[in-house]
Order: C-alpha cells, then sequence, then structure tokens
C-alpha cells in the first residue's frame, strides 16, 4: 500500500513571523539538470493568515513539491496557487547564459531577476527579511535579511512548494512554447531533460539555439562538438 506523504507545513513561516519578520518567502529553482532552455527560479510570499491557517498547504489547491505531482495536477492547481499568494514572480536565465556564465552565476542572476520582479509587484517586497530556500547552497543572498537553506524544503515547508509549482509550471509552458520552433528535439515532453527521443535527436539533428552546448554530456551525442 503506497504511504501517503503528509501535506507541506508553515512551521518555518511561523517561527520566522513569531520573531518579528514582516516578509518571508519561500525560493526553489527548476530546469538546472536539463539540457537545454532556460534556468527559472520561483518565488513565493504567503500572508500572515496564511501561515497561520489550519492547512495552508490545502487552501494552496494540495500543493506539494512539483516533483510529487503529474504536470495535469500542477497545471490545475497553478491559478490557485498563483492567486493565494500576497506576491510571487520567477527569474530566468537563458541556456546562452547558462552557457557563458556556468550555472553558478547564471542561477545568482535568475534569482535576481525573479526579486526584482518581486519588488516591482509591491513596495513591501522589496526587502525581505527571510527566504526559505531548498538545497544547500545560498544564491538569495544578498536579496533576504536571513536565508534559511534546507535540503527537501520543497516537499516539507509550503512557501517553498508553491515556489517550485509556480517554477515548474512557468518553465513548462516556455518549454511548449518553444517547441514550435525546435518541434525536432519534442521539447513539449521532455522540457529539455534527457530521454530516449531526445537523445536521438540530438545525434540526428545536432544542438539546437537552446541548448546547453557547454554541458559535459554534449560531445557524447554531438560528436563534431569535440573538435570545438
Amino acid at each position: 500500500m503506497r504511504k501517503i506523504k503528509p501535506w507541506p507545513n508553515a512551521m518555518r513561516e511561523r517561527a520566522l513571523f513569531d520573531r518579528g519578520a514582516k516578509t518571508i518567502v519561500g525560493v526553489d529553482e527548476v530546469g538546472k539538470g536539463s539540457w537545454a532552455g532556460p534556468l527559472v527560479i520561483g518565488i513565493a510570499m504567503l500572508n500572515r493568515e496564511m501561515v497561520f491557517s489550519d492547512e495552508p498547504a490545502v487552501l494552496l489547491g494540495g500543493v506539494r513539491d512539483s516533483k510529487q505531482l503529474s504536470e495535469m495536477q500542477r497545471e490545475e492547481i497553478f491559478d490557485q496557487v498563483a492567486a493565494h499568494c500576497l506576491y510571487w514572480s520567477i527569474g530566468a536565465a537563458s541556456a546562452l547564459e547558462c552557457d557563458q556564465l556556468g550555472m553558478v552565476e547564471a542561477q545568482r542572476l535568475a534569482t535576481t531577476r525573479g526579486f526584482a520582479a518581486l519588488a516591482g509587484a509591491s513596495v513591501d517586497a522589496t526587502i525581505v527579511d527571510a527566504a526559505i530556500v531548498d538545497g544547500r547552497w545560498d544564491f538569495v543572498s544578498p536579496h533576504a535579511r536571513k536565508v534559511m537553506l534546507e535540503v527537501k524544503a520543497d516537499a516539507d515547508c509550503v512557501s517553498v512548494a508553491a515556489a517550485s509549482v509556480l517554477a515548474k509550471v512557468s518553465r513548462d509552458r516556455m518549454m511548449r512554447a518553444l517547441a514550435t520552433d525546435y518541434p525536432q528535439w519534442h521539447f513539449d515532453t521532455n522540457k529539455g531533460y534527457p530521454c530516449p527521443k531526445h537523445r536521438a535527436a540530438l545525434q540526428g539533428y545536432g544542438p539546437s539555439a537552446i541548448h546547453r552546448t557547454s554541458w559535459a554530456f554534449m560531445p557524447n551525442y554531438v560528436p563534431w562538438l569535440k573538435a570545438n
């Protein structure tokens, strides 16, 4: 019998509010392991009433880590998640920027753009008191006064789960749109991640304009790049 995972909770946000924080965001990224397309950062800010409600994840449409939801489920809850955030935003770094800057700096660039968009939504979001970030390293400073790093925060923390869904759905929509310009690589289904059709397309057609050609995998599937 499959074990049902508990809802993401708001205990971290509640503790931060109790310690005096006024603006708290969850931050997550998608696309880091993709072979093509942008890296996208999602930022979600919940208000105090949502955080202290009985089941904030349920009020957010049953939000979970985006990896725990199917593409259809993510699309179904996207509007509810977005509508119930106090503010939310995304920031992106293109495949070319990932190539030119490397993943670390591309992640920082996408994050800077995401926080700029958040600040554009409201003066209250200009300086964030605390950010809860999925992962082991801080790509958010100096955009928040306090940064909390936690592995699997997207599964356990409701604001990070919200950021995860917002980022994933936004990026998936970008990749489906790009698939019309680059149909050979099947980006509408693989979203730029490796799969048999994607590998076969690389071997047959080479990289598209949105592939990350500096990635280590590329010469394995596009041998002529080894000469460059």
